[in-house]
């Protein structure tokens, strides 16, 4: 009953998003303005409000990245020769299936989840996967993709740099980890601000998701988007869990994190990315809207799996 009480009101107001979407009460100037907001503001807000929460430390070893990543390669590379074997998938196609399928929804989904079944112990471990997913993953999508063009490494390199200082959650992440370094904890107008702006993130980012599912089509590609979903829910999570339960040491909070993380469903960054390059933007969107569809269930399976059931 407790993983009950822990994605029923995520995916609850993520449905009641979409309801309200598909009865024209949320515009899409709506959704995309929400979201904007979301990933401009709350979040970032939220990330500063955690990272310099006092109490919160803890140590991160090489087993919490090797797990993580160690599995979303394995999720990746498998994506990617499935892809392969698809007729009319070209190079960059391939790379952006085994990206889907390792991309996780971090910030709409992730994010509440996580600090829902982990609450404080969990806390920092998320935020520090959070800090290292979004730029190592992006980078390595964007350097693969982009590894046929004329431009120079270096320029790549330069550009991507550029990308991720707009970012205003990496650039929200940088921030809370320097102050936090720095031992100064927001106090007074400075910290009710945060703590208000944070209060939102979570709803509001779950209301956004459930509004933008709207714009995605299943019929484009339902079996490979089924592919890639189960890919991301289940594949992707697994070899997490068996690396960080099984292969490696480290507390069970951070295990439980590096799993559930993994077993969030496909990222909007893999659509967006897909649309950058103009090329399998149905197929990704259709990924996004069945994994997550596909996600309450395979949310249940896992905060079971993990014990928080």
């Amino acid at each position: 009953m407790n993983a009950l009480f822990i994605i029923a009101p995520i995916f609850g107001i993520v449905l009641i998003g979409w309801g309200a979407a598909l009865a024209g009460l949320l515009s899409e100037k709506v959704s995309d303005g929400l979201s904007e907001y979301v990933f401009a503001v709350a979040v970032p807000a939220l990330i500063l409000a955690t990272l310099t929460r006092p109490g919160m430390s803890g140590e991160i070893a090489w087993s919490y990245w090797i797990s993580y990543f160690g599995g979303a390669a394995v999720s990746w590379l498998t994506g990617t020769l499935i892809a392969k074997r698809r007729a009319g998938v070209e190079r960059r196609g391939a790379i952006l299936h085994g990206f889907a399928a390792s991309q996780s929804n971090t910030v709409f989904v992730g994010v509440p989840m996580i600090l829902q079944a982990y609450g404080d112990e969990g806390a920092f471990p998320l935020f520090m996967l959070l800090a290292v997913h979004l730029p190592l993953m992006m980078g390595s999508a964007t350097f693969l993709i982009e590894s046929d063009s004329d431009k120079p490494i270096l320029a790549r390199l330069r550009g991507l740099a550029l990308v991720l200082l707009k970012n205003p959650i990496f650039v929200a992440l940088i921030i809370g980890m320097a102050l936090r370094g720095a031992g100064i904890t927001p106090s007074g107008i400075p910290k009710a601000l945060i703590d208000a702006f944070a209060g939102t993130a979570s709803t509001c980012a779950l209301v956004a998701l459930g509004a933008g599912l709207k714009r995605y089509r299943v019929l484009f590609d339902l079996k490979g988007a089924v592919v890639i979903a189960l890919l991301k829910n289940m594949l992707h999570p697994l070899a997490v869990w068996l690396l960080a339960f099984h292969v490696f040491a480290m507390p069970t909070a951070y295990a439980g994190v590096a799993t559930l993380f993994a077993a969030m469903p496909v990222g909007i960054n893999a659509y967006l990315l897909a649309s950058r390059y103009k090329t399998e933007t149905g197929m990704i969107a259709a990924s996004v809207l069945v994994s997550t569809l596909m996600a309450p269930l395979s949310a249940l399976f896992w905060l079971t799996v993990l014990g928080k059931a």
